[in-house]
């Protein structure tokens, strides 16, 4: 399954392609976001996600247009923060603004909460994600939007935003958290039934996490003479999902890009599927709601 990795897309069901690879830029400090842009960019990164909440998308912006290559070869993603789902319009003009273009390829919805803006502790109790989205259908229209999608949506949710009458729309994408200790295989296959492309994010398993620890990887990156960062990636890309590894180090941007004629086999897969340990980096305990609800395994 040796690929051409730098140059893949997956279909969307717009008739989108959106790239493979991507640069994630979350907890990404200020200062770092806009070096990090660029040099993934002239690396050969074609998309580059961000999010309202991250507060880098000006950073984002600058990086973009320090790199040099055209708007219009670059997949911009963003997303929809928790307290603006009642300002979805001012939303997305808020970050087209921030980052300096006039539209983004793909807007997520951040989370299913409707959070407070008054009291990020409260769920507005007039409001929910249905509504968001209902706002949300109306972007493309514009222009300003070339493909929206959910992130952070279990089976659950997704089911209750596909049975609903005002939902036209079949998100693109959902984004959502996946690694091998969080591997998510049900959800992945509803997703893929309903015609949704799923990203992963985490999808190193963050800084600091068990998986940086994880034996069976080690020596399987040690076996291949890759680094376990690349064992990951291949892992995810070859599940069917476009991948957002997160740096600032120009050398680690470089490397999670040299995945050309990689490949994992059926054997090394399944290892990777059989790891034991469980655990999220992004939980919803700091959510006003519950949006997890264990039944995505």
């Amino acid at each position: 399954m040796s690929r051409i990795w730098t140059k893949t897309t997956f279909p969307l069901n717009t008739g989108a392609t959106i790239p493979a690879i991507g640069l994630g830029t979350w907890q990404s400090k200020p200062n770092q976001v806009r070096e990090a842009v660029r040099v993934a960019l002239q690396k050969g990164y074609r998309h580059i996600d961000t999010a309202l909440a991250y507060g880098n998308e000006a950073e984002v912006g600058q990086g973009i247009r320090d790199s040099g290559v055209p708007r219009e070869e670059i997949w911009i993603t963003t997303k929809l923060d928790n307290t603006w789902h009642k300002r979805v319009e001012e939303g997305i003009e808020s970050s087209l603004k921030s980052l300096g273009v006039d539209y983004v390829d793909l807007y997520l919805m951040h989370w299913p909460s409707s959070t407070d803006p008054d009291d990020l502790s409260k769920h507005l109790p007039d409001w929910d994600f249905i509504a968001t989205w209902a706002e949300m259908q109306k972007l493309p229209a514009s222009g300003r939007v070339k493909n929206i999608g959910v992130s952070n949506f279990g089976i659950r949710n997704l089911e209750k935003l596909l049975s609903d009458p005002r939902t036209k729309t079949v998100p693109a994408v959902n984004q959502i958290e996946l690694h091998p200790n969080c591997p998510s295989p049900k959800l992945l296959q509803y997703c893929k039934e309903k015609g949704i492309h799923c990203t992963a994010y985490s999808c190193l398993g963050s800084t600091d996490s068990p998986l940086a620890k994880d034996q069976t990887l080690k020596a399987l990156a040690e076996k291949k003479g890759w680094s376990a960062a690349q064992v990951l990636l291949l892992w995810g890309l070859q599940r069917g999902t476009s991948v957002i590894p997160k740096s600032v180090t120009p050398e680690r941007i470089e490397a999670n890009f040299e995945l050309d004629g990689k490949s994992l086999s059926e054997e090394e897969m399944k290892q990777l599927d059989s790891l034991p340990d469980r655990f999220k980096v992004c939980g919803d305990a700091w959510l006003p709601i519950k949006v997890f609800f264990g039944d995505d395994e």
